[in-house]
């Protein structure tokens, strides 16, 4: 996977440690805690267990890339696809948060509440997704790390603070094992970054440095991401919501702080996320055209276009936490988990070592698994609110 729109080999080794931290601290922040209450305190080792997995084959899917620069997969964009939905989804609840009774009427149409900002915030990100120079995305990044810190600490203050105390009651050491599919889903979903890691391979100088600089954005990510669900558990136990700070006291300067916050953060990510989709697209159809010239307007078409269907799936399926856990459990564990297992297999016939051969197969057996469980249940969990 090329890197969308850049240079091969321009970015220092701090550069892409900010885009990899920035890749890897999104949206699903605010829903570990959601998480942990699905699988109780147990599952805090599965998270653990998660993001070794996930540095790991993000390490096979770099080994393939330096012999096969061109590996890529239809479910990357997928999950790109699903994620951008859930950027759109999550601001729409937080605005309705911040401003309870909003409604717009034009003629017979009417929108109200988090349909309303749904919509709004679309028509604001998708200028945004014309710009097809990234060459400060490093600097904006870094915004988006420094966002994610600040939510925790938001969240964090609410409760130290803001008399909401971290005694509620429901918080158990584990829960049903039919709720871990979702748990799990959830983790996968926070920790794959595997759809963006190959533009930041390619886009790195010092390539040889890649392992390491994965291991740095994983270990930071997942310390932030234990905060936070331990903090939202802690906080508000078995009533904990998909997003933790549609639970957050209204009127807390705190709690606007992080509302706010959690705004702006997928705002800043939105076009880095539908770049990869609208780039490939755009190829497909200057390749089919006979005569150039017009490639503004069709990226421009493409990416407007992308930003309508993303917004049109956000108003059909608006429940975010098991929106998330689907795509953790379909797309994050199919792209990023079983994936680069199979590609390294296929590449490196047979891997050197027994013992990589061995965590291979045992990786491949697990997330198949939870690919089938964690996908069945969130597609009965999303049918379930649909019906209701």
């Amino acid at each position: 996977m090329a890197a969308a729109g850049n240079g091969d080999g321009y970015a220092s080794f701090t550069q892409t440690c900010l885009n990899g931290l920035n890749a890897l601290s999104g949206v699903g922040l605010l829903s570990v805690p959601y998480a942990l209450s699905e699988g109780g305190w147990v599952s805090l080792a599965l998270l653990a267990a998660v993001a070794v997995v996930c540095w790991y084959t993000g390490i096979l899917l770099q080994r393939c890339m330096s012999v096969d620069p061109t590996v890529l997969a239809g479910f990357f964009h997928a999950e790109l696809f699903l994620i951008a939905i859930g950027f759109l989804i999550v601001d729409g609840d937080n605005l309705d948060k911040l401003f309870p009774g909003a409604r717009v009427r034009i003629g017979a149409l009417t929108l109200a509440g988090e349909k309303l900002f749904v919509v709004l915030v679309a028509l604001v990100v998708t200028p945004t997704t014309w710009l097809r120079n990234l060459g400060v995305l490093a600097y904006v990044s870094a915004t988006g790390v420094f966002a994610s810190v600040l939510i925790v600490l938001s969240v964090l203050w609410v409760g130290a603070v803001d008399g909401v105390g971290f005694s509620a009651p429901g918080a158990k050491a584990v829960r049903p094992i039919t709720k871990l599919p979702t748990a799990l889903g959830l983790f996968t979903f926070c920790l794959c970054g595997h759809a963006v890691f190959p533009t930041l391979y390619t886009s790195m100088k010092e390539k040889s440095r890649f392992p390491k600089m994965l291991a740095i954005c994983f270990v930071l990510c997942t310390l932030n991401y234990r905060s936070m669900a331990v903090i939202g558990y802690l906080m508000y136990g078995a009533g904990v919501q998909s997003q933790v700070t549609l639970n957050l006291p209204a009127g807390r300067v705190s709690s606007k702080i992080a509302i706010v916050t959690t705004i702006v953060s997928p705002l800043s990510k939105y076009a880095l996320v539908v770049t990869p989709i609208a780039t490939a697209i755009e190829e497909r159809i200057l390749r089919r055209r006979a005569t150039g010239g017009s490639g503004a307007a069709v990226s421009v078409a493409v990416r407007t276009l992308l930003v309508l269907s993303t917004a049109a799936v956000a108003l059909a399926v608006p429940f975010f936490g098991y929106l998330m856990a689907l795509v953790g459990s379909l797309l994050s564990v199919g792209a990023c988990v079983m994936l680069p297992c199979i590609c390294y297999l296929r590449v490196f016939r047979p891997p050197a070592r027994a013992r990589e051969t061995v965590a291979i197969a045992v990786i491949l057996v697990l997330s198949s698994v939870l690919l089938v469980t964690g996908t069945s249940s969130s597609l009965v969990n999303i049918i379930h609110e649909l019906k209701a």
